[in-house]
């Protein structure tokens, strides 16, 4: 009918949706792509997610903007990257801690933390210990772009990238 044979048009639909998928799941766009990959994870040791992201569709809409990572009460926050401690303190009932980390602010959540606004962090560096949250037993981490949110996976160094292979 379309003058495609051997399922090309079925391929091409299927690795069209897996671009899409992927660009949609990384919120990935040229600004992203430069430092995809650049940050450590904030945790030490095993890293699991108990909730990923979840892009609202309007901009005040529902949501998860960041991820949830199982963690116990007291462990150590890590930066993830070099930066700037850009607000410490408490929203609504939570203590959190932002980097500025030029183009890109990290946020993590429920976080005490001695640090204070101007402070500079390195990679690795411990910004605050876990508190309790009536969210889980875990730690909320966030990311933005100026104000648009984004997937913090995107920018963990230990995901790999996405490599599209030939059908043959």
């Amino acid at each position: 009918m379309w003058g495609f044979q051997n399922n090309d048009f079925a391929k091409l639909l299927a690795t069209s949706l897996f671009c899409v998928a992927i660009a949609v799941t990384l919120n990935a766009s040229p600004a992203h792509a430069l430092r995809a990959g650049s940050w450590s994870w904030p945790l030490a040791g095993a890293h699991t997610i108990s909730r990923g992201y979840e892009a609202p569709s309007v901009f005040y809409g529902a949501g998860h903007r960041g991820i949830d990572l199982v963690a116990e009460e007291g462990a150590e926050v890590l930066a993830p990257a070099d930066g700037v401690v850009h607000f410490v303190g408490t929203v609504v009932d939570r203590e959190l801690i932002s980097l500025d980390h030029g183009q890109f602010l990290s946020t993590f959540e429920p976080v005490t933390s001695t640090l204070t606004e101007g402070d500079r962090v390195t990679r690795g560096q411990v910004i605050g210990t876990l508190t309790t949250s009536t969210h889980c037993t875990c730690l909320h981490m966030g990311a933005r772009q100026g104000k648009d949110y984004l997937s913090p996976l995107a920018m963990l160094a230990s995901i790999p990238a996405a490599v599209l292979l030939p059908w043959d």
